[in-house]
């Protein structure tokens, strides 16, 4: 196993430098196609509708995969993720996107709690665009329900507060860069646009059905639908796990702590 602590900094460069090519080689390449299998009637945990503007909190067991689908083409959902166990370890935006050198999470990509472990592996995803930089609406952007407001409500269904909040991602949201370097909203995701996770460990979720903080329309504008269900256990070529050697990394972290 590599020590990093006997690198010397010609190495830590030259590593750096190969693992951002290894990156933008990936970011080139084709996109992985989505693949949303057929969920058995009798593996289903959970399913429900969360109405323009609403909010649900759930518990998802480690291995259980969560579906969900903007039926309507809202402009955008917020979600955040905590550990069960210790919700202290919560999701974390910018090691999610520094550590696998790129802010397009899709498919095989992987989101990193702020402990370097893997709360959950995105499955599949319709390619509808994800943002974890700016975030959810707030009360500067709608004095209807807004996202960070419902976040705070979702928290406290499980005994948690502001302080247990992060930066939260933005699902749904198609944002893009300009030639001038500003963020801007490329458009309504189109109906029916899906995203499947997986848990990697028992999680506490808060999902909101409310607009990212650029989009034009600042209210919900349809219902987004959730399906929880007993998912099969990942084989050893599974695309996550192996997808980014940070991933494996982070995949290697897990299988420790489960260890103890």
């Amino acid at each position: 196993m590599l020590d990093l602590d006997k690198l010397s900094p010609a190495e830590y460069r030259a590593r750096y430098e190969a693992l951002q090519e290894a990156a933008r080689a990936r970011a080139a390449a084709p996109q992985t196609e989505a693949s949303f299998p057929e969920i058995p009637p009798d593996a289903v945990i959970a399913q429900d509708v969360i109405p323009p503007g609403w909010y649900a909190s759930l518990r998802l067991r480690r291995g259980a995969a969560l579906r969900l689908t903007n039926i309507a083409g809202t402009p955008g959902a917020a979600l955040f993720i905590w550990n069960e166990a210790d919700p202290s370890e919560r999701f974390n935006a910018g090691d999610t996107t520094k550590l696998q050198w790129t802010t397009n999470l899709t498919t095989g990509r992987v989101l990193f709690s702020d402990m370097g472990r893997v709360l959950a592996a995105i499955t599949a995803d319709s390619g509808a665009g994800h943002d974890s930089i700016i975030g959810p609406n707030g009360p500067a952007q709608t004095q209807g329900r807004n996202g960070r407001d419902n976040l705070r409500c979702g928290a406290a269904k499980f005994g948690l507060s502001r302080r247990d909040l992060a930066p939260a991602l933005s699902l749904f949201s198609p944002v893009g860069v300009d030639a001038q370097g500003v963020m801007r909203w490329r458009g309504n995701p189109p109906a029916g646009a899906m995203l499947e996770l997986r848990a990697e460990m028992d999680l506490l979720l808060v999902l909101s059905n409310t607009p990212h903080a650029l989009s034009p329309v600042q209210q919900a504008t349809g219902p987004l639908a959730y399906t929880a269900w007993r998912a099969g256990a990942p084989g050893p070529d599974d695309l996550c796990r192996h997808f980014t050697a940070e991933a494996a990394r982070g995949f290697a972290n897990n299988d420790r702590y489960f260890a103890q």
